[in-house]
């Protein structure tokens, strides 16, 4: 009797613990590994968002991961590499082509994508696949300090290059951060130089020399070439500088530390080159291609991303919702109190009906920036002939 109570007391344990672990991998394999890039501050409206997510969808739930955006690359590199990576993570697009040319990514289908803007959609292509979905965006302006005078009010960085400061002889026209990431690179793409082909075109040659003089002459400072974004801003609040391209949140920063410029501030559109069209920066989510819960991961970013969720997000920030139903919303087209804020949201979120195609075919960014600000620092620092320079500029670029 003992040892028939003990075989099924061993019966049962069995059992027990094959529903225990049963439950348990139904559990886990119902939760969405979710990583953001150093969104912690908004932690109130992620987990508000996923908590509505889970009441709509029981059977999902969300573990919320946020990584510091400086470890964003490596640990999703890492994880991808691995059986078990997240569900779906926070990434840039560059970042998100250079996996998905490695068939690490989930491609995401065509009509799952339609509520987006279109010309941002396609920045997460590859092939003839898409790779990811669209978090959010921004689009910079141009801000014009009024109280410098100029004959013209220019709309492209051709006109920027010919205007004139008829008031002002102390301070500089605008100052580019020439050798700071792509920032040279995406103007010259504005004007269709974008490859090693055209980088050695006639047009870029002028492009160059019309740099080199402004360099010269000290109408851009001599620190375009060695200083960041965030010191032309600096310069633009110290009243040094007449116009400058930035983000429109930088505003805000302007209006506590310079209000005397901030009152004199004009907000106008990003300059444009011979396309006419705006550059954008993008966010997005991919999806690993080893993840265990696809469908629920793409589920869980369009109820993210829909229209109520991408507002909510958008005022909370100064970032611009890629929902084109949030994109069309009063907020990002009326100004009844003539803010200077309101302007600018009004105005970079216009510029997203005409997004400027990323130079395409890069899988070197990195290699490509650094080459870009070693020959224009040659051209402007150290006085190389312009042409040789591009020369050799476009046959390293076609070694990439």
């Amino acid at each position: 009797m003992k040892k028939l109570l003990l075989y099924i007391f061993i019966i049962l344990v069995i059992i027990f613990g094959f529903l225990f672990c049963t439950k348990k991998s139904q559990n886990s394999s119902n939760e969405v590994v979710f990583w953001t890039l150093q969104l912690g501050t908004f932690d109130k409206y992620i987990n508000k968002i996923i908590y509505e997510f889970e009441q709509n969808n029981p059977d999902i739930k969300i573990k919320w991961i946020d990584v510091p955006y400086s470890e964003g690359e490596k640990r999703t590199l890492a994880s991808v590499l691995t059986d078990n990576p997240p569900d779906l993570v926070n990434l840039t697009p560059d970042f998100s082509m250079l996996l998905a040319q490695k068939g690490a990514l989930f491609p995401i289908k065509k009509e799952n994508l339609n509520i987006y803007n279109k010309g941002i959609t396609e920045l997460l292509k590859y092939n003839d696949d898409y790779f990811g979905i669209p978090f959010y965006a921004t689009s910079a302006v141009t801000l014009y300090n009024k109280s410098y005078k100029t004959d013209i009010i220019p709309s492209t960085y051709t006109e920027l290059f010919n205007t004139r400061l008829t008031n002002n002889d102390s301070g500089f026209l605008t100052m580019i951060s020439v050798c700071e990431n792509d920032t040279l690179l995406k103007i010259l793409n504005k004007y269709n130089i974008n490859s090693p082909e055209t980088l050695t075109s006639d047009k870029s040659i002028k492009f160059f020399q019309t740099l080199k003089y402004l360099y010269d002459s000290n109408i851009i400072p001599k620190e375009s070439v060695t200083q960041s974004h965030r010191d032309s801003l600096e310069k633009y609040m110290s009243n040094q500088l007449a116009f400058v391209v930035t983000g429109a949140n930088f505003l805000n920063m302007i209006k506590e530390n310079a209000p005397s410029v901030y009152q004199n501030t004009v907000v106008l559109p990003q300059l444009t080159g011979e396309t006419g069209l705006y550059d954008f920066s993008l966010m997005n989510f991919v999806i690993p291609k080893k993840a265990h819960n696809k469908e629920a991961a793409l589920k869980f970013a369009l109820f993210l991303t829909n229209k109520e969720n991408q507002l909510e997000f958008a005022k909370l920030t100064s970032i611009l919702p890629v929902n084109n139903e949030a994109l069309n919303d009063e907020y990002f087209t009326l100004n009844n109190d003539n803010d200077l804020q309101t302007e600018a949201r009004i105005i970079s979120a216009k510029q997203l009906s005409n997004p400027q195609p990323p130079i395409k075919n890069v899988k070197n960014k990195k290699e490509l920036n650094t080459l870009s600000s070693n020959s224009t620092q040659e051209i402007l620092i150290n006085n190389t002939d312009i042409k040789e320079t591009l020369i050799k500029f476009s046959d390293d670029w076609k070694k990439l």
